[in-house]
């Protein structure tokens, strides 16, 4: 099955999402109430707290405003209000997002207060749900929508088949001119070489291996010679793997057989042209499909095997999971069983296909398990501690 024609909004700068949300966007973590008064007095909106954007500095810094400008300015958000404690930096997210061309404005809690601004807010978010709530999606082709990828509480089943069946849609998505992005620097280790022999140049390979190495060093700085607390987890261990050469060539078949990684990408930044591309990213689920969101990424796929129920608030999140017994006591947050794989009911191939069509039904309007769920999980990286 081929993904064809899909449904989608178009906005302002070419780009298509399948959700239309008004966004309440919290500058920082002081203005998350505010934000959240927002939604709860204008139905319709979508508050996007966190915790932080104070007292960040140098490369940190950096990164929070292209997280939260990527998220304000996500193909998924029709419109957006900002909320922060001061002007300066609020304006600075407000003129990030309004260089898309989508509707944008935001308000400042300092010499205003708790009540001005929700006042103010809420009036405009009330005036940008009228707008979203006309825009009406429209057929395009499925190349057009963005899809990222990331696999967690990985076990065996997952190297075997739902990380192949998501390796067989990219491979699907990409030959049909498709941009996706996949990730997880730390669930690499062990498979690196193999991961830069992906790459679509030597170049691009070697731009993939400094990032690696980058972040090897970053280890050895913090004085610990392994990842053995921590990867693989003990979810993962429980699940049948042993070592985190393991996981990371299981974690590699998201990516299938034929794709080749067109370049690289820092975090939470966006892809320049179409194709597979690698970003240097958190392992940790919330972390980095918030990363994702934030580079305009608007599905996500989610292997699990022994059952992450990670969700986002920007980009749907689609869980699928090849272990029968995860399937059977998690089933509300499985939205995919390719379980059938493993009891030769189906092969690889047909398992894409199910996969494919139930991305074209997302695109559509279907609700994820984690939408439905109520799970909303944001988290920005952070590099290192605040000032």
């Amino acid at each position: 099955m081929s993904f064809g024609k899909v449904l989608g909004y178009r906005r302002e700068n070419g780009r298509v999402g399948v959700r239309n949300h008004v966004a309440i966007l919290a500058l920082d973590d002081l203005s998350n109430a505010a934000c959240e008064a927002v939604e709860n007095n204008v139905k319709g909106t979508l508050a996007l707290p966190h915790a932080y954007g104070r007292l960040q500095f140098g490369e940190d810094l950096l990164l929070t405003f292209r997280t939260l400008i990527g998220l304000g300015s996500n193909p998924n958000v029709a419109a957006c209000v900002v909320i922060g404690i001061e002007p300066e930096w609020t304006q600075k997210v407000v003129d990030g997002i309004a260089a898309t061309g989508k509707p944008v404005e935001g308000f400042s809690i300092e010499r205003n207060g708790d009540f001005n601004t929700i006042n103010m807010a809420s009036k405009k978010a009330k005036e940008y749900v009228h707008y979203a709530s006309e825009i009406k999606p429209e057929e395009v082709d499925s190349s057009e929508i963005w899809i990222s990828v990331k696999c967690g509480e990985s076990d065996t089943t997952s190297g075997l088949a739902s990380n192949p069946t998501v390796g067989n849609v990219l491979d699907k998505h990409i030959e049909k001119g498709g941009t996706a992005v996949f990730g997880e620097t730390s669930e690499i280790t062990g498979a690196e070489m193999v991961c830069k022999e992906r790459a679509a140049t030597p170049e691009v390979g070697e731009a993939f291996y400094k990032m690696f190495k980058d972040y090897n060093e970053f280890i050895n700085e913090n004085k610990t010679d392994d990842l053995s607390g921590s990867q693989p987890t003990k979810g993962n261990i429980r699940g049948g793997l042993t070592t985190i050469e393991e996981k990371a060539f299981g974690n590699l078949q998201k990516i299938g057989k034929k794709c080749q990684y067109v370049g690289v990408l820092e975090p939470a930044e966006a892809p320049t042209g179409k194709g597979l591309w690698f970003m240097d990213s958190s392992s940790a689920a919330a972390e980095m499909v918030t990363l994702c969101a934030a580079a305009g990424f608007v599905v996500h796929l989610f292997p699990t095997g022994q059952g992450n129920i990670i969700g986002n608030p920007v980009e749907p999140v689609i869980k699928l999971s090849a272990n029968p017994l995860t399937c059977s006591t998690m089933s509300e947050h499985i939205d995919y069983d390719c379980s059938g794989i493993l009891r030769g009911e189906m092969t690889l191939d047909e398992s894409g296909d199910g996969l494919v069509d139930l991305v074209k039904r997302t695109c559509g309007g279907r609700k994820t398990s984690a939408e439905v769920l109520g799970h909303k999980e944001l988290i920005i990286t952070k590099l290192y501690r605040s000032a």
